[in-house]
């Protein structure tokens, strides 16, 4: 190490509300620095959680800059590098997990290329899967047109058609590349000097490609290096499905186009960029509808084909129905079928026979109920609705198992209810877990001790829920086995030595998910559209009776606008109390509401408030739904 610097290595970290990633972050770089000489500096860009107390209870040796308002990424790591004080400056998200020996190795490499200035690591997600961010080339347009139109994922290898993610470098060979990602960006201190520190026109994307970019103008190399690995629960490619994101990532795009390449090139390109921005969205809108369409269309055709096959036997049996009242009701039967078994999440991946089989009862109860109103002529069989409904319960259940044996990978089929919990620790690890787990979790089918040298026989099959305890082993065993064990159907969790919460990923698309309670529930697609549902029928029913209601509130114009927002979906009925909700970052995002479990109450504190938050993402149901609009009705107008 150079006498001009203090230290051998700054690590700068941007905070932004994310106070258990963070916490694991800094304890995986505590354990990485035993060996090195190293500073911490933590730039906060106002948090609203605890991410602040725990820092100074936690860390209190590491340096902290809390700013009072949220500057960005490019402005707060600068913040960072001007206080920082080590030959090697590394940039490093909240949401990554090192392992004990990956900062030693990567110190030892750029001593021995003074020629290196910055360098990336190999990353994988929280599921084990490889973030092809990793490593990347330079987005000229050529570049990033083979990207935009899908070229690079024709020829993924191709050192041509996809230079974006340097198709061609192996990902477990170290090799000189062009882009490093921000999540992991390690820098010589002197070649910062020399080119300069973040762009600040970037607010989040794209000031890693610039820096990078400058880097190499400076005459330095830029290395991917592939000895060590680190998680980035939320990669690039976990958000990329995202319209939003693929705005903001190609528009930072666009600035760097604007800042580096000659003012002919950047028209053409940026001209490319916003008509890739557009085609993008639109391919993604259109192919997300034609992937949830496509089954539930199939099972219409073949339910609907089947019922009017069915009429062929009352036909033979010499009963006759009028031709236009069986052209109507055949369909509209399929359809109540079809849709009943949408909203109560038959269709919702992994599937399970229950919903469909809960589907298919509620919608004979709702052809039934409109059945017994309807006159003499226009009524059709019972019994033929009671065979229709058998039919298309059996259809379900043949059409999802040879779905679950020959589209594997695409089509899981969830055979029981409980998820298998696998946890990996000493006895009391376990027991502290295993009691965390039955405390917060109420689908719980087993929970089992795996010994660690029995790892390697898990069963994704057998096993949703894989447990690792930092406690009893390394981050650099946990990271070894998660990437050894990878598969989409298996969820991967660190349990921190210390905290009742666990830190993992809940599926390939919410790789950063927090996992401190099993409180998805309230989020899950089918509540989401049972919700949805609530809140429609009840504004629906409100505004069609406030003329003679609205007397009965004070603000009533607060009132006819709350239920037209909620109507409309801005808002809903029920939802988290606000104050205490935005604190607490273990809770999912919903929608503002007008009410809150804690309104029934008549003397709630913040404590008791969290509590009931935490309860009703965990146990929602419609019933809690109806219960605290029926007791705290009165407060529509606030």
């Amino acid at each position: 190490m150079s006498h001009r610097f203090k230290y051998q290595l700054s690590v700068i970290i941007v905070n932004y509300n994310v106070e258990y990633f963070l916490n694991q972050c800094l304890d995986a770089v505590k354990k990485a620095s035993k060996n090195l000489s190293i500073e911490v500096i933590i730039v906060d860009n106002d948090s609203v959680d605890d991410s602040l107390s725990m820092l100074k209870e936690n860390y209190p040796e590491y340096q902290l800059i809390a700013n009072k308002e949220n500057v960005g990424f490019s402005t707060a790591n600068n913040q960072g590098i001007k206080k920082s004080s080590g030959e090697y400056v590394l940039l490093l998200n909240p949401d990554t997990v090192v392992a004990e020996s990956t900062l030693e190795k990567v110190v030892d490499f750029m001593d021995k290329d003074k020629k290196a200035g910055g360098l990336g690591v190999r990353m994988i997600d929280g599921k084990g899967i490889f973030l092809p961010e990793s490593k990347r080339g330079l987005p000229t347009p050529t570049v990033a047109f083979y990207k935009i139109f899908g070229l690079s994922k024709i020829f993924p290898k191709s050192k041509r058609y996809n230079q974006y993610h340097a198709g061609h470098v192996n990902e477990f060979e170290t090799k000189e590349i062009d882009i490093l990602s921000g999540a992991f960006m390690l820098m010589r201190k002197e070649a910062l000097d020399k080119v300069g520190l973040l762009d600040e026109d970037f607010f989040m994307y794209g000031e890693d490609i610039d820096l990078s970019y400058r880097i190499q103008q400076g005459g330095y190399k830029n290395y991917y290096f592939a000895d060590t690995k680190i998680i980035h629960y939320k990669g690039e490619s976990t958000k990329k499905n995202s319209v939003n994101y693929v705005f903001v990532f190609y528009n930072a795009m666009i600035i760097f186009a604007k800042k580096h390449f000659k003012s002919k090139n950047a028209k053409l390109f940026t001209l490319l960029i916003n008509l890739a921005i557009y085609l993008r969205a639109s391919i993604d809108i259109v192919g997300r509808f034609i992937k949830k369409i496509i089954l539930p269309s199939f099972d219409f055709l073949y339910i609907t084909f089947g019922l009017y096959a069915l009429t062929n036997y009352w036909e033979k049996s010499q009963i006759e129905f009028a031709e236009s009242v069986m052209n109507y009701s055949i369909p509209l039967y399929a359809l109540t079928w079809l849709g009943s078994t949408l909203f109560n999440g038959g269709y919702d991946l992994p599937v399970k026979l229950s919903k469909s089989f809960k589907g298919v009862f509620w919608g004979t109860i709702l052809i039934l109920l409109v059945y017994a109103i309807l006159p003499k002529s226009l009524q059709f069989s019972r019994l033929f609705i009671f065979i229709g409904a058998g039919w298309t319960l059996g259809y379900y259940y043949i059409s999802r198992i040879f779905l679950h044996f020959f589209m594997k990978g695409r089509f899981s089929l969830k055979f029981n209810s409980g998820r298998h919990f696998s946890i990996i620790g000493n006895q009391n690890e376990f027991e502290r877990i295993k009691k965390l787990i039955t405390q917060t979790n109420s689908n719980v089918g087993s929970i089992e001790k795996i010994d660690v040298n029995n790892i390697e026989t898990i069963s994704s099959s057998e096993t949703d829920e894989l447990i690792f305890s930092t406690k009893n082993h390394s981050y650099e065993f946990i990271l070894n086995s998660i990437d050894r064990l990878k598969s989409n159907n298996l969820d991967f969790k660190i349990a921190p030595e210390k905290g009742e919460h666990l830190i993992g990923s809940n599926s390939i698309d919410t790789s950063g998910d927090l996992y401190v309670l099993n409180i998805n529930t309230l989020v899950s697609k089918e509540n989401v559209r049972k919700k949805r549902l609530f809140d429609v029928s009840f504004s629906t029913l409100i505004l069609i009776t406030s003329p003679i209601f609205i007397f009965i509130f004070k603000n009533k114009l607060k009132f006819l606008s709350n239920i037209f927002k909620v109507f409309t979906g801005q808002i809903s009925f029920i939802g988290f109390s606000e104050k205490t909700a935005q604190k607490d970052v273990r809770l999912p995002n919903i929608k503002t509401a007008i009410l809150s479990p804690s309104d029934g109450i008549a003397y709630a504190t913040s404590e008791i408030n969290e509590k009931l938050n935490l309860l009703y993402a965990r146990d929602y149901s419609l019933r809690k739904d109806f219960a605290i609009l029926l007791n705290a009705w009165r407060k529509l107008d606030t």
